[in-house]
């Protein structure tokens, strides 16, 4: 689905729990493509392939039978609401 020829975007909050030695390298992959916001969580917003190529990258890096990478998928950031207790640690913006 296409709106005035801009591919349709889809928001991500990807969450994982990694060996320590691929901690660096699962966050690198991730702010190529999201918001980093606190250890081990990223977000932002991605077109469907691009989101494909993210998990693309991240499936090369960690171990089946050890880590965890969770990504939770909505159509729109409209529908989702944030709310902060304490320090926010991240920021919106993505470092390439």
């Amino acid at each position: 689905m296409h709106k005035k020829g801009r591919a349709t975007k889809i928001f991500v909050l990807m969450i994982y729990d990694v060996g320590e030695e691929r901690v660096n390298k699962i966050l690198k992959i991730g702010r190529k493509y999201l918001n980093w916001i606190q250890n081990s969580v990223l977000e932002g917003e991605l077109t469907p392939a691009t989101f494909e190529s993210l998990k693309h990258e991240v499936r090369k890096v960690i171990k089946d039978d050890h880590d965890s990478v969770i990504f939770y998928i909505w159509r729109t950031e409209h529908y989702t609401s944030r709310e902060i207790m304490g320090l926010e640690k991240g920021s919106r913006e993505i470092f390439i």
